[in-house]
């Protein structure tokens, strides 16, 4: 599930379509469609034919589209490292011997999940607020109000499996930390008929 949703996160990081077009003219048919991501905006034609350009200048953009770009970027690298800090307490590597250890380990990578999944969860809920603000401001005029493109969809169902995932493997680190008690075995140590020790309790 984690591993899932570290892929959506990125996916949606590279995704054009968080705010797209809202169509709220008396008129159904539309020449053109305006896809807003946060490194580029497309203008994608009646007819198929699709057109981007990436954004010129970081400084000049929006202050939830740097915000968006760094929190994701910097959720992706959390939720790789996490990845790579689950692999190493997983049961089936040999990097540590110590059970206790391991289930501290991953429980470390449950958190970086859980974290992963907030970081991406801030620019997703700030963007979806300025276009439902937008959407509803009767100063805006219709050619510029936008909806919910795809991509904060794709982002709200990471995050929601980033979540789960993290709180999951949390949960599952106690019993993993717990040892078994030693099994003691004892061979009989009476002697047979002929005075000596029985041999198969010795194999």
């Amino acid at each position: 599930m984690c591993i899932i949703g570290w892929v959506g996160v990125i996916l949606a990081c590279a995704l054009p379509m968080w705010q797209v077009s809202a169509f709220l003219e008396q008129n159904i048919v539309v020449a053109q469609f305006t896809w807003e991501g946060l490194w580029m905006s497309c203008v994608v034609q009646s007819t198929g034919q699709m057109q981007c350009k990436v954004y010129d200048s970081i400084l000049a953009l929006e202050p939830e589209l740097q915000a968006g770009r760094a929190l994701t970027i910097l959720a992706a690298i959390v939720g790789l490292i996490a990845l790579l800090v689950t692999i190493v307490g997983a049961q089936c590597t040999t990097c540590f011997q110590s059970s206790g250890v391991k289930s501290r380990i991953v429980f470390a990578g449950g958190v970086m999940y859980i974290v992963t999944g907030l970081l991406v969860l801030i620019p997703l809920c700030w963007t979806a607020n300025i276009v439902i603000k937008d959407f509803f401001n009767p100063h805006v005029p219709a050619s510029k109000k936008r909806e919910m493109g795809a991509a904060l969809y794709v982002g709200w169902t990471a995050t929601a499996l980033l979540l789960l995932g993290g709180v999951l493997i949390c949960l599952s680190c106690p019993l993993r930390g717990q040892r078994t008690p030693p099994v003691k075995y004892s061979a009989s140590r009476r002697p047979t008929s002929n005075g000596d020790y029985d041999k198969k309790n010795y194999v």
